[in-house]
């Protein structure tokens, strides 16, 4: 067992299995107390994939402090996990906001309801676990959040909801770290890279992608795939430690900063920033775009994702 972390209180969602699993148990071999949230017992065809209590015995047996808890993080649900663990351990230290599901479609085929699934369990559930938190967080000067995003955020065809939820997790990573800030509570996101196996739905619908897919996925920040990338088990124990680093003093400098983990690569992705400017007195006009701004913000830009082999036309049937 080691001491990073002694006395501190940990919340993580969706620790029923896979990354947050890890988390878990990582947390809690370093001294933190961890209250393991997940919906409840879901199966795969392969067995138990997600199970609060399981995980909760594993880590006692272990010699570390847990408890399971299988309440939603809705609005309302958020609400009573952050009470669960203040009422268990007396304090709230840590969250980290690993939950998550969703639908992939086509865009002109996707529902209401599958973007609603999506959005609400990867971006809204992520900021009401941490409106609740936050009073709780805001009485320590060393408490952290830690929110998964995804490398889908890049782009993923098939994905728009996930996509757009997970990079609004980044946006809301941002905010909570310049708004949190002054109260010592500092907030990062990650973009684990830990391929699970497809479903046959997902295959399906995912088929005519498969080449545009492989430009707009490509490796961010020079993480190569390796093959961790292809083993959800493996991928899961290599991504845990830096969130769990990240929860610990070492990093009480870091804030408001996101983190590409692929395999044995761990990497620091830059912040959005200016690349190309343009001026002109009185702002631009269509005919100064025309004939000379706009070549010089864009001449040295293409569309990267023309394919010859384009998906037929017949998609568009709704």
């Amino acid at each position: 067992m080691g001491h990073r972390l002694e006395g501190k209180v940990a919340i993580v969602t969706g620790a029923g299995g896979g990354i947050g699993r890890e988390h878990a148990h990582l947390l809690a071999s370093e001294g933190a107390k961890v209250l393991v949230n997940d919906l409840g017992i879901r199966k795969t065809p392969e067995g138990v994939a997600a199970n609060a209590e399981r995980v909760a015995a594993e880590i006692i047996d272990a010699g570390g402090e847990a408890m399971p808890s299988d309440t939603s993080a809705t609005w309302d649900g958020a609400a009573e996990i952050v009470e669960q663990a203040v009422d268990a351990f007396g304090r709230l230290d840590i969250l980290i906001n690993n939950a998550t599901a969703g639908r992939n479609n086509d865009i002109w085929r996707f529902t209401e309801e599958e973007w609603d699934l999506t959005v609400g369990v990867n971006l809204k559930g992520y900021f009401a676990m941490i409106k609740h938190a936050v009073p709780h967080l805001v009485q320590q000067d060393t408490s952290v959040i830690i929110n998964t995003s995804s490398g889908s955020g890049f782009g993923h065809p098939s994905h728009c909801a996930y996509s757009a939820a997970k990079e609004g997790v980044i946006g809301l990573t941002r905010t909570a770290a310049r708004e949190l800030g002054r109260f010592g509570v500092r907030c990062n996101a990650i973009r684990p890279r830990a391929v699970g196996a497809s479903t046959a739905e997902y295959a399906i619908r995912t088929a005519r992608w498969t080449d545009l897919m492989a430009i707009t996925m490509a490796p961010r920040g020079g993480a190569a795939p390796t093959p961790a990338d292809t083993d959800e088990a493996y991928a899961s124990r290599k991504i845990a430690p830096m969130v769990v680093w990240l929860c610990s003093d070492a990093a009480r400098h870091v804030t408001g900063r996101t983190f590409h983990i692929s395999g044995d690569i761990v990497s620091r992705l830059s912040e959005p920033q200016r690349e190309v400017a343009v001026y002109q007195d009185d702002g631009l006009t269509l005919d100064a775009l025309d004939a000379f701004s706009g070549r010089h913000l864009t001449e040295d830009l293409a569309n990267d994702y023309l394919l010859e082999d384009r998906p037929d036309l017949q998609v568009f049937e709704l």
